[in-house]
């Protein structure tokens, strides 16, 4: 799988043609996988559910994601990564198009299902596919790209799902992704090079036998710590900021924007201290963001402060995904497909056990609870991080 032979076949400028074509597909996905959130009551309305049940139906697509991230590696290991991206998102054509004419709880659970394929397929060969496109030095920049679109969708889904729906109903919001996720698989077809894999390089590799590598394992716990801490804290900022800063619905969605923009700011400048502060940063992110989270609960009354608070932890949370998908290209360098499949099932795991987590605090005791248990959390990554020696690969 070499980086070098590819760069010769193809021109730099189609090289980073394709990094903005992943960069496209991810903020789609992000797009896809979130816009619901901010659609779920006309959706549970439309199709005569509660809305937990159309709760239950969003949250299926992560169920979806762990099992493909564990075996996308080894069932597509004889593959062009090439087609195999572009079927993905070519998926996720399928299930906007079966989500927007839903007419049952039953579909719309399906259709998320299959977005739960694209996800989990999508980010376990992302890093993968990265590394095959630029050189060595080039990773981290062609990450923070990739998480850019990461960053654009994570922006802006909610608050335009929202305002679209009031305007042409959440059916039609679906329906407006369509053409454009229909362009980016044409621009993935066109900008990506051929990459054939044979089994023996990677694709063969079981996800979970990498676990018996000390650093991978380290790695991992790591990992969960840290998304289990973050998203714990992040699924519930809407009731924190609706009980202590006591926002309407206009301030909340200028501080939920707020938060988002400035994760360009934090994929910017993880994409350029990652190279010589890698371990660094896999160590002070979740420290800082656990540091934030803290701050917030005495200095959340006021709206100004929360806006400040809610900017540093938007910025902080970008970066880490960044710092994570450079140390896989680093850390698990021979196999970094089904090092991206671990990677992803440990995240989307984490990501269900941190929100699940933070509900339950918030229902039995607090809101502060859930703050209070996500920052422990992070502090506990950070702990296993430590100085980085666990996270380098045995010599």
């Amino acid at each position: 799988m070499s980086t070098v032979s590819n760069q010769s076949a193809i021109s730099r400028r189609q090289v980073w043609s394709a990094v903005a074509s992943m960069a496209m597909c991810a903020a789609m996905l992000i797009a896809s996988e979130f816009m619901p959130v901010s659609l779920l009551t006309p959706i549970a309305s439309d199709l005569r559910a509660s809305v937990g049940m159309a709760g239950q139906a969003i949250s299926i697509s992560g169920l979806f994601a762990v099992a493909t991230s564990l075996i996308i590696p080894s069932v597509t290991s004889r593959l062009d990564r090439r087609h195999v991206l572009a079927g993905l998102a070519g998926l996720m054509l399928m299930s906007l198009v079966l989500i927007a004419e839903a007419r049952s709880f039953e579909m719309l659970m399906a259709a998320r299902a299959l977005l739960g394929v694209t996800v989990g397929g999508f980010w376990s060969l992302a890093t993968a596919t990265i590394m095959r496109l630029v050189p060595e030095e080039s990773v981290p920049k062609a990450l923070g790209v990739l998480y850019t679109g990461n960053a654009v969708a994570t922006s802006f889904a909610a608050p335009i799902g929202s305002y679209l729906g009031s305007v042409i109903g959440w059916r039609g919001v679906f329906w407006a992704l369509v053409p454009i996720v229909a362009i980016n698989l044409v621009m993935l077809l066109v900008t990506l090079p051929p990459m054939k894999t044979r089994a023996s390089q990677d694709g063969g590799a079981n996800a979970l036998a990498l676990l018996r590598r000390p650093h991978v394992s380290f790695a991992m716990l790591a990992v969960m710590l840290t998304f289990a801490g973050a998203f714990e804290v992040f699924t519930y900022f809407r009731p924190f900021f609706e009980t202590y800063t006591h926002v309407g619905v206009l301030r909340l969605s200028v501080l939920l924007l707020g938060m988002g923009l400035a994760g360009f700011a934090g994929t910017y400048g993880a994409s350029a201290l990652i190279g010589k502060r890698l371990f660094h940063l896999l160590m002070a992110l979740p420290v800082a963001l656990a540091v934030v989270t803290l701050i917030m609960l005495p200095a959340g009354h006021s709206f100004g402060a929360a806006a400040l608070l809610a900017i540093a932890w938007g910025a902080v949370n970008a970066a880490i995904p960044v710092a994570w998908s450079t140390w896989l290209s680093k850390g698990v360098k021979d196999k970094p497909e089904s090092g991206g499949g671990l990677m992803v099932a440990s995240i989307q795991l984490s990501i269900m056990v941190g929100a699940e987590l933070g509900g339950t605090l918030l229902d039995h005791y607090s809101i502060g609870a859930t703050f209070l248990s996500g920052a422990a959390l992070l502090v506990l990554s950070a702990i296993v991080v430590g100085s980085g020696r666990r996270l380098r690969p045995a010599v």
